[in-house]
């Protein structure tokens, strides 16, 4: 057993449970819960489990980026690097187990990227997802070619320039959620329950296939990160994420004030 910090790990028979469990950090993102996320999924592809539940907290799924740790970004710090998260949502979209997202309440910026890296995503009638991105000049380029892979362009590209909060039902019509109900543990455990008939060949096989058919290209890749180090690397970015950080003053108000 790992002691792990940000994550809670169990496993039942064929299924591995992993919940994101930063309470005091609004269940936001740093290195910290990337690499236990990584080792976490290496862990349940090694014990041969066949089906990954990605849960997070009641109120909060995923809130994006930790921005207490993004306002002290050096672009040249390779401890910042965006490539060890698009490799996880990679894995999780690709690795030789379905991937099922349980999502209760919010879900934004890179939260989104867990939910579109899953191979199926459940909720209750609490979610709400949005992309905040370029509300502080940044773009949400690593998680763009999972949710477009996901949902389409048109409707991955309204959600970004939008920057609004949809609702589970608009989700579910957008093929961002695959099903919800009021009360959703009854409802993961409907869907746990053919899961757990597919034997481990079948989805290696299968998953195999469906990358083939829909690739998530290395160009794409190169483009996503090429693109993250340079938005998180402009200083009136930064400045502005450390200004709502210690403020809580967003951009555009800092900018009617400064008018």
């Amino acid at each position: 057993m790992m002691n792990w910090k940000t994550l809670k790990v169990r496993a039942q028979g064929s299924v591995c449970f992993i919940q994101m469990y930063r309470p005091d950090a609004n269940n936001t993102i740093n290195n910290e819960l990337i690499t236990e996320m990584h080792q976490a999924l290496d862990v349940a592809r090694e014990a041969g489990h066949t089906i990954v539940v990605l849960e997070g907290l009641p109120e909060v799924f995923c809130f994006g980026a930790d921005f207490s740790a993004v306002k002290q970004y050096d672009a040249s710090a390779t401890e910042q690097d965006p490539e060890p998260l698009y490799d996880l949502w990679h894995k999780m979209a690709s690795g030789p187990f379905i991937t099922v997202a349980h999502v209760r309440g919010k879900v934004n910026a890179g939260g989104m990227g867990f939910v579109a890296a899953c191979d199926i995503v459940v909720a209750d009638a609490s979610a709400k997802f949005s992309l905040s991105e370029l509300l502080f000049g940044l773009i949400p380029a690593c998680v763009m070619p999972f949710l477009v892979r996901k949902i389409g362009f048109q409707k991955a590209h309204y959600l970004t320039t939008m920057t609004q909060t949809i609702g589970v039902s608009q989700a579910l019509n957008y093929g961002l959620v695959d099903a919800y109900e009021e009360q959703s543990e009854s409802l993961l455990r409907k869907h746990l329950l053919p899961l757990r008939r597919l034997s481990r060949k079948t989805i290696i096989q299968y998953k195999k296939f469906m990358n083939e058919v829909t690739p998530l290209s290395d160009q794409n890749k190169h483009l996503a990160l090429t693109t993250n180090r340079e938005v998180f690397g402009d200083p009136h970015n930064i400045a502005a994420i450390t200004r709502y950080v210690t403020e809580g003053v967003f951009p555009w108000e800092a900018e009617v004030a400064s008018e």
